[in-house]
């Protein structure tokens, strides 16, 4: 039987995140260390691995916020209904992940990946696409709009795999064209009818 978190603790977490996030928004993501987090937040840096393993571990933390936030975005959104909309819908997406590198890095590290605490939230939020991309397939779908030899899910999957292909591409190029146009053809042979 495992011993209910101490509300001391869930508030030290706190103090440590919200240091995070301002050291985070003062000066950028690449510039977050332990030493500057626990010197903010008022604690010993042993405090520190008591609540995360190592500095992956919070930005784990920061950045499932970040995908969140904008997968809260775009569910509220109208469902797509051509392949073009679904190219706008994804924006707040793309936005977030090519935002920073570290972004990018740390959500396709930890995107099926479930640690010892199990969901990083990273994870949750992968799922979380893969339904909503399923959904407005679906529907667009349903309409006559997309394809629908295949079933949705894997068609979700596909946007996604192309998306983060087009994010890491980004990250590849020294022009940085615009994901959106780079994912564009990629999706209308992935989706439209034929």
């Amino acid at each position: 039987m495992s011993n209910p978190v101490q509300p001391r603790s869930l508030k030290t977490r706190a103090k440590l995140i919200d240091a995070a996030r301002t050291i985070v928004g003062q000066s950028g993501l690449a510039a977050l260390r332990v030493e500057d987090v626990v010197a903010r937040a008022g604690v010993a840096k042993g405090t520190f691995f008591a609540h995360f393993a190592d500095k992956d571990g919070l930005l784990v933390q920061l950045i499932a916020e970040r995908l969140n936030a904008a997968l809260d975005r775009m569910e509220a959104l109208p469902p797509p209904g051509s392949v073009d909309a679904l190219l706008a819908a994804l924006d707040p997406l793309l936005t977030t992940l090519t935002d920073d590198r570290i972004v990018f890095d740390i959500a396709m590290r930890y995107s099926g990946g479930m640690g010892p605490a199990g969901d990083t939230g990273i994870a949750s939020n992968t799922e979380r696409q893969v339904a909503l991309f399923a959904r407005w397939i679906a529907n667009a779908a349903a309409q006559g709009a997309m394809r629908n030899d295949q079933p949705p899910e894997l068609l979700a999957e596909g946007v996604q795999a192309f998306a983060a292909q087009t994010v890491a591409l980004h990250f590849c190029e020294v022009t940085r064209a615009n994901p959106a146009e780079r994912l564009g053809p990629f999706l209308r042979a992935w989706l439209e009818i034929r």
